[in-house]
This record gives C-alpha cells, sequence and structure tokens, in this order.
C-alpha cells in the first residue's frame, strides 16, 4: 500500500480502566477527517481538545485527564461523553461529521460480566448492546468501534460486523492482539473490519509486520496504535506512514510521550516535499 499520512485519533475523553469515573466505555476519540494535511488535523485536534478543556472545567469544575491524556470528568453514559464532544466540535468552529467525526473504544472486555454487560446505566445482553451502538451511530458522527463487545462473545461480534460495518469500522484489538493468525480466523469468520495494530503487544517488527500484511490479506483496514504505558519513541508514527494505513492513535494532544508522535507526523509531511497524501485510503 502506498505510503500516507494517517488520520490521528485523538482520545479525548477517558474511561474504563484508564480513568477513575464511572465512565465504563474506554476511549472517545476526535478524528480530524475533514482536514487538509496533517499539520491542519494536529490543530484541529488540539483547538477541539482545548475547547473541550473549557466546557470540562465549566460543567465540572475539574480539569483531570486520564493515562492517555483525555479528560475524565464525572460522566456514567456514551451518551453524556458524545453531546460533550459534539459541543466541544462546535466551540472550537468545527462542524462534527465533516470537519472533525468521532471513534469509540468502549474496551468491552472491561464490562463484561458472563453473560451480561454493563455499559453504565443497566444490564444489557450482546443485541441489546449491538443495538445501542446503532444507535450512537444514527445520533453521532462516528466512524469507527474499536473492542465493542467481549474478546470471547465471537458470535456477538459477527452480529456486531455484519449488522454495522456498512456504517462505521468495526475494529478489533484484544479480540486480535496484532497476530496475523488470530486476524486471519477473525476474518474467516467475518467478525470484523479492521485490526489495531500494536508493534510492542506482539514483540517484533517482523511479527508487526506480518499482522498488517494479514489485515491486508482479509481486505480490511489497520489502525496503528501506542499502548498505554507509553515512552516518547515516535517509531509508529514512521510505521504508519509507511505503511500507508491511514489510520493512528496515540492518546490526546496532550503529554511528551503522546505529541511526540503527532510532531513526529507533522514533520514526515514537512520533510516530505508534501508529496505524501493525508488521509483515510480510498
Amino acid at each position: 500500500m502506498p505510503a500516507r499520512l494517517p488520520v490521528p485519533h485523538f482520545n479525548v475523553i477517558n474511561g474504563g480502566a484508564h480513568a477513575a469515573n464511572a465512565l465504563r466505555f474506554q476511549e472517545f476519540m476526535l478524528a480530524p477527517t475533514g482536514a487538509p494535511t496533517m499539520a491542519e488535523a494536529v490543530r484541529y485536534g488540539a483547538e477541539v481538545y482545548a475547547a473541550l478543556r473549557t466546557l470540562v472545567i465549566e460543567r465540572f469544575k475539574t480539569a483531570g485527564v486520564g493515562d492517555e491524556g483525555g479528560f475524565a470528568p464525572d460522566l456514567t453514559t456514551p451518551e453524556q461523553a458524545l453531546d460533550l464532544l459534539v459541543d466541544a466540535t462546535d466551540l472550537a468552529g468545527y462542524r462534527p461529521g465533516a470537519d472533525v467525526t468521532f471513534a469509540l473504544d468502549p474496551a468491552a472486555n472491561g464490562f463484561f460480566l458472563g453473560e451480561q454487560y454493563e455499559p453504565g446505566d443497566g444490564r444489557v445482553d450482546t443485541i441489546d448492546l449491538v443495538r445501542r451502538y446503532e444507535r450512537l451511530i444514527g445520533a453521532y458522527p462516528i466512524r469507527s468501534i474499536e473492542d465493542g463487545l467481549a474478546e470471547i462473545d465471537r458470535p456477538g461480534w459477527r452480529m456486531l460486523a455484519g449488522g454495522l460495518a456498512e456504517w462505521v469500522q468495526i475494529v478489533g484489538d484484544d479480540l486480535l492482539v496484532t497476530d496475523a493468525k488470530r486476524i486471519r480466523a477473525a476474518a474467516s469468520e467475518q467478525l470484523a473490519t479492521a485490526a489495531l495494530i500494536k508493534p510492542n503487544q506482539v514483540g517484533t517488527v517482523t511479527e508487526t509486520l506480518a499482522a498488517l500484511a494479514a489485515a491486508r490479506e482479509a481486505g480490511w483496514g489497520a489502525m496503528l496504535s501506542h499502548r498505554s504505558g507509553e515512552t516518547t519513541d515516535t517509531f509508529i508514527a514512521d510505521l504508519a506512514a509507511a505503511a500507508g494505513v491511514g489510520q493512528i492513535k496515540s492518546g490526546a494532544p496532550a503529554r511528551g510521550e503522546r505529541v511526540a508522535k503527532y510532531n513526529r507526523l507533522v514533520e514526515i509531511e514537512a520533510t516530505s516535499g508534501r508529496d505524501l497524501p493525508y488521509g483515510l485510503p480510498a
């Protein structure tokens, strides 16, 4: 796949294992899919993040952040978090759904109770949770859902991908763990439409490239990703651009270990003669 600069997915509201609030969904991300360049995409993200900080202070009297730099206000439902993202996008002067879209990482392993899920406002079964996602997609400009169900809920994954893949990307992380064999098996069962790729999860660059190749063979998308315990190493920024996946996530536009990746992408754009396209693959 030709090299391209990826759309950054900024994790700006944290819940689940990343924060001490009651929000069960782990990550709420904004993606500047309407930005014309990498530099502008980072600017969009930084400005919406700043607007979000203003709203969080006004409404919750705090600006505490979670493990990945996203704010962790006292929210309980995904709708509350998404409403806050819409308001912050508007306040920053951007258009939700046109300039900026959203992505979710519920990390459903964290609220799976064996046969039911607890997404923050009562227990539901798999069918009801998939319907909840369908309602969220209808109400908000969501482009991607990662780990929407527990990794062992494979029938649920088939339902999720089969029912919602027409509108959003269905990403596997816990389900796949950057493993080429798992990606091929999941593809054969039609469990997802994209793989999260974490080089230090699988362990080597060779295994990472094998996982990327498996996703491509399946006709899937791929998103390069950081980990919660990060350093300032920027390798994933270079890999995301070189692999042409068109998507990366590395936390909020805050803290040195997160910002380093986004700064590196801007640097790649500036030193490439602006020959590299920015955005999602066609």
